[in-house]
């Protein structure tokens, strides 16, 4: 290490060099100096027109498409039949059948709404509920499912529509097993719909369905009108 405090101090010679020589040398240290500082802007100048094409050369993100209204067509009450399987997963292939009343209610002027269905089978009588929100920054929505036996609401269900079929996922676990659950909504027309939930115990390679409702409309919400 250096240590400055014991340099020795310039004898008589340096104190008389030419003063040609010091100004050829403080010449020499700027004209280094602004050669320096000339690479550096030009480093600095190349570096931002490549962050340029960078970013210009970069594609723009996918506009997010507004959902909100997506199911607005299902808003009013509708003849409901249903078919579930019982204990899926299991090799089952014994299904019962319920017959009721499904109303939908839009909230948030269309960026939810509730499902209230009303059925009846040889499982007994059913009571489900079904809260859907709408999420403006994925453009996806959540399905919120609960039944009156224990009132909680469930994992939900989350998706979009493409090309008028809605397709929405959630992993859960059934008899202490993960499962991908997959929920369908189709065939939409002004008076139906069907919807249709499956199964998957092998990371979405096969499906197997358990829940199918086909929905017939009644009367419109609007004007309370039978439909024909």
């Amino acid at each position: 290490m250096i240590n400055f405090h014991k340099c020795p101090a310039p004898d008589d010679n340096e104190r008389k060099a030419p003063l040609r020589l010091r100004l050829s040398v403080n010449r020499s240290y700027r004209g280094m100096l602004l050669w320096s500082l000339g690479a550096v802007m030009t480093t600095v100048s190349s570096s931002a027109q490549v962050s340029s094409k960078t970013t210009d050369a970069a594609p723009n993100s996918p506009a997010i498409r507004d959902g909100q209204h997506d199911f607005d067509f299902e808003i009013g009450t509708w003849k409901t039949h249903v078919r579930r399987r019982l204990r899926p997963l299991t090799g089952s292939t014994e299904w019962i059948e319920m017959d009721g009343t499904t109303v939908v209610r839009k909230v948030w002027n269309g960026r939810g709404n509730l499902v209230e269905l009303e059925a009846d089978g040889p499982g007994g009588h059913f009571l489900g509920l079904n809260l859907r929100l709408y999420d403006p920054q994925s453009g996806q929505w959540s399905l919120n499912f609960a039944n009156s036996t224990d009132g909680k609401l469930t994992q939900p269900t989350v998706g979009q529509f493409k090309d008028g079929r809605g397709e929405f996922y959630d992993q859960e676990t059934l008899n202490r097993r993960a499962i991908f659950v997959r929920f369908v909504i189709s065939d939409v027309t002004a008076i139906s719909c069907r919807f249709e939930q499956a199964f998957s115990d092998d990371g979405g390679k096969t499906w197997e369905v358990n829940w199918i409702a086909t929905d017939t409309r009644i009367h419109d919400e609007s004007d309370g009108a039978p439909r024909q």
